[in-house]
């Protein structure tokens, strides 16, 4: 009897946790690295896993990347860039080698799952928009030959310049230019189950037309509504409309089923003197609101409850792009490892923005390490955060007022406070990946005395954590996915 219970229990407990895992879009951050200035791959990779971001793109298959987000669990979207689409698309061969060179050598250790074949062909001066489907036949063909097709899907990324209406949603069409490119790309994404991947920023369009499109509206801030007079839809914000353009432009294709995901959205926290809306604040306004909205699976208004995947532009400021200074200054990081301004990736907590030099710890709360860490866990978070993190580690070191008890979890306590301080004292400043736990207990003692306020930087350049641990309804990685299914699957589980 007690067997047949467990026989029972054990696959409902599995099929809760499958369910809960599998709620919800996801939101991922691109590493993009036009720049000369920006902390190597390996430390990338730490900070990633520090902030528990567990979804990065990157924009070509550089070796470097691949080994330094080996083991850390983060899924990554590589890509091949525009100028290799010609190699790519005539020989079968270019595309065998890339891949028995530059991925296989690294995946599984790696987690690849998505390659974005060529890059807003659309925008491209060179005229490559006929070579990007060849690629991607190639590509998905090697994976094939290799049994990788279904665990890495193949798809190309495009801007707004591919549709030829946008406005109203309903009205949504592609470029009749595009058609001959687009035709068969559609075709093969279907075929194998792929996303059509689009890069969406209201920013432009509110920088570009500000006297039709206001502030509140592009930044999810809007309180007034937007009727769309062929359907009757209200849309409170130009992302929706945006996104439920490219859906009616799909539907007109009668490609209704075919899954979205936006690989790039973001707000430049900088910009040039007539970009005025360019700013940290509205920066931190537009990614929480948007995170907010794919956490909760709020979808669009023609897609209510959707799922959509998002990934946020950009993990730091990239000092070598051309163009206005906006282009340069969509970073949520600067090139130290340090917050550009505060944000919280899971879309749950409150964000805090430090406006003076100073700041009191909030309801008199303090950082401590968690005495359920492992030692590898708060030695990682510990030098992090006394180096990349900024934090004054001078009083835990031999003969200074807080070296003893000379354990690990005493000096890790008092790192973590000193950066929870200095960064607003909010939930996402005491994450350390888990390590970190908040406590309303005073821990200082003798003459260690623990900070309740430290000197920051101005507002323009506060220093925050991204993301604390998963809550509940996080996404799972697909590997988790699978084994629960598969665990399901052998106790007779049938799932909907």
């Amino acid at each position: 009897m007690e067997g047949r219970s467990l026989m029972v229990a054990v696959p409902l407990l599995i099929l809760t946790l499958f369910s809960e895992l599998c709620n919800g879009g996801y939101v991922g951050v691109c590493y993009g690295r036009n720049a000369d200035d920006l902390p190597t791959p390996d430390k990338v990779a730490q900070l990633v896993k520090l902030h528990d971001i567990k979804y990065v793109r990157i924009y070509d298959s550089n070796i470097q990347v691949l080994k330094a987000f080996a083991n850390t669990g983060v899924e990554l979207m590589i890509g091949v860039p525009n100028s290799d689409l010609l190699a790519f698309s005539q020989y079968q061969s270019n595309v065998d080698t890339w891949l028995k060179n530059s991925i296989l050598p690294y995946y599984p250790a790696t987690m690849i799952t998505h390659v974005t074949v060529g890059a807003e062909v659309t925008e491209s001066s060179d005229n490559v928009t006929s070579l990007v489907v060849p690629a991607m036949v190639k590509v998905h063909y090697a994976l094939k030959k290799v049994g990788l097709h279904k665990r890495i899907k193949v798809s190309s990324t495009h801007s707004l310049g591919v549709m030829s209406r946008s406005f109203p949603p309903s009205a949504g069409a592609f470029n009749s230019k595009y058609a001959s490119f687009l035709k068969p790309l559609l075709e093969f994404l279907v075929e194998n189950q792929s996303p059509f991947m689009v890069d969406l920023y209201p920013y432009y369009a509110y920088r570009d037309s500000s006297s039709n499109v206001s502030l509140d509206y592009a930044l999810f801030s809007s309180t007034q509504g937007v009727i769309d007079p062929n359907t009757g839809l209200v849309y409170t914000n130009m992302y929706d409309a945006q996104l439920d353009a490219i859906y009616f432009a799909l539907m007109g294709l009668n490609y209704k089923t075919l899954k979205i995901m936006v690989t790039e959205s973001g707000w430049p926290n900088k910009g040039s003197p007539k970009e005025t809306a360019a700013t940290p604040d509205n920066a931190q306004t537009y990614n929480t609101n948007l995170i907010r909205h794919v956490i909760n699976d709020t979808g669009t208004p023609a897609k209510p409850g959707e799922e959509i995947d998002v990934y946020i532009f950009s993990l730091f400021n990239e000092n070598r792009k051309p163009g206005l200074d906006s282009e340069r200054n969509w970073g949520l990081f600067y090139p130290d490892q340090t917050s550009i301004y505060s944000l919280d990736l899971t879309g749950r907590g409150n964000v805090d923005v430090v406006t003076g030099e100073n700041v009191t710890s909030t309801n008199g709360t303090w950082c401590i390490a968690s005495s359920n860490a492992s030692e590898l866990d708060l030695q990682s978070a510990l030098n992090w955060a006394c180096g990349p993190g900024n934090v004054d580690c001078s009083a835990i070191q031999p003969s200074q007022p807080c070296y003893q008890p000379d354990t690990l979890i005493s000096h890790a306590s008092f790192a973590f406070n000193s950066y929870y301080q200095q960064n607003g004292a909010t939930d996402v400043a005491c994450s350390f990946g888990g390590a970190g736990m908040r406590t309303d207990k005073n821990p200082s003692y003798e003459n260690c005395i623990y900070p309740t306020s430290g000197k920051l930087r101005t507002a323009n350049s506060t220093i925050a954590a991204l993301s604390p641990m998963p809550q509940s309804g996080s996404p799972p990685t697909r590997a988790l996915e699978a084994l629960l299914l598969v665990l399901c699957l052998l106790f007779g589980l049938v799932i909907p």
